[in-house]
């Protein structure tokens, strides 16, 4: 891949409201934080392309969307880690001006209890998932596009019990700074966003949380005394796409989690 210096960054407006018949890809885009994500982006008028892994649920997410007045939205079904699905949902979605990249699962067990074939799935998911959507769309990108990859908590506040994977999320945040560095010449730009616990249908699921009430509870301790909704935390996304100033950069979304 050519890395021929072009003319500088273009200057657009920094406001979400650029965004307005973007193309946007969102690698994990039916549920939390992608679909939220999807969701202020079609508000917005951009054009939204989802990848997921589960047809029906791919398809109930587009069809919430497509409730939107005027909205543009497409679903691919496919694993997001597989640069062939990337090139298909980019053919199809015709131009594409920025990618999210949400997917990724959090593998658990003691460090002597686990070897690590119980592990390598989610780590390699986390890693691979993000370089190959990098090389993907990078080809396709237009000078002012970006990527935003998607780090965590643990890499600052680690858990026990959850070595590997906090390893492979640390590993997405050098990914994302190499990467800046590496596709700043072609004026791309690839950032992350370092979440917090989110509300989400996974965060419930991990934390054996039911519902609203359970997850209120378990938030009450958290230094804002709840957790931050998908949309809070998908906001940042467009931030992060809008700006064309902002590379390189780990954006942290977790209501001071990372304080205490």
């Amino acid at each position: 891949m050519s890395t021929t210096t072009l003319a500088p960054m273009p200057i657009a407006s920094p406001l979400p409201a650029a965004l307005k018949e973007r193309g946007v890809l969102i690698v994990g885009g039916s549920s939390g934080i992608g679909l939220a994500a999807a969701a202020l982006l079609t508000g917005l008028g951009a054009r939204v392309t989802l990848i997921a892994r589960d047809p029906a649920r791919l398809s109930a997410a587009v069809d919430g969307l497509r409730a939107t007045p005027g909205a543009s939205v497409l679903g691919v079904a496919g694993d997001g880690t597989d640069e062939a699905v990337l090139e298909q949902a980019i053919e199809r979605a015709g131009q594409v001006d920025h990618v999210l990249v949400t997917a990724g699962s959090l593998a658990v067990g003691a460090l002597l209890d686990t070897p690590h074939q119980q592990v390598r799935a989610a780590v390699e998911g986390r890693i691979w998932g993000a370089y190959g959507a990098a090389r993907a769309v990078a080809r396709h990108l237009p000078a002012a596009g970006s990527l935003t990859l998607s780090s965590g908590l643990y890499v600052t506040r680690p858990i026990a019990g959850a070595a590997a994977s906090i390893a492979g999320i640390g590993a997405v945040e050098a990914l994302t700074r190499a990467l800046a560095v590496e596709l700043a010449p072609r004026r791309l730009r690839v950032n992350a966003i370092r979440y917090g616990v989110v509300d989400t249908p996974l965060s419930r699921a991990a934390m054996g949380a039911p519902d609203a009430a359970a997850m209120a509870a378990a938030g009450a301790a958290a230094p804002l005394g709840r957790f931050a909704t998908a949309d809070e935390a998908a906001s940042a996304v467009l931030f992060l796409m809008a700006n064309n100033f902002v590379t390189g950069t780990v954006v942290t979304v977790d209501g001071g989690q990372s304080l205490i």
